[in-house]
């Protein structure tokens, strides 16, 4: 599989992460709810890990990977708790999508950071993207 394959999946994982977690969230505390999922995701992703890596892996990562990679943990954990209180004030339908414009986020740091290439195409996309999660959150 490349990388459209495993993009497509992981939009559909995430959209059914949406409709999951709306249905558990209820009565619950949104903080809680973010541990309860969170800890399901390192029990899992640590098996995966535990299976597919080399021995040794992980004592050979340099101190830049691991500084990246926790600063990445340390936004998605941020991210997690305020999608799951934004899902618990509000409707999925229209919660999702302004999470989404983490798509346009990604496409102008990804030119800032990374010196990646600001196309038309791209410029385009990432503002059909906010025009959409505007108004999918206005309706």
């Amino acid at each position: 599989m490349n990388w459209i394959h495993w993009s497509l999946l992981s939009a559909l994982f995430a959209g059914a992460t949406a409709i999951l977690a709306k249905l558990g969230i209820a009565g619950v505390d949104s903080n809680l709810a973010t541990a309860i999922r969170t800890a399901v995701v390192l029990a899992f992703t640590w098996a995966i890990a535990y299976a597919t890596s080399q021995p040794g892996a992980l004592r050979q990562l340099s101190v830049r990977t691991w500084l990246f990679l926790v600063l990445s943990g340390l936004a998605t954990g941020l991210s997690w708790l305020c999608y799951f209180r934004a899902l618990q004030l509000g409707q999925a339908s229209r919660v999702a999508p302004v999470d989404k414009l983490s798509v346009a986020f990604v496409i102008l740091f990804a030119a800032i950071f990374l010196g990646e290439r600001l196309t038309l195409a791209r410029g385009a996309g990432g503002l059909l993207i906010v025009a959409g999660a505007i108004i999918l959150a206005l309706e």
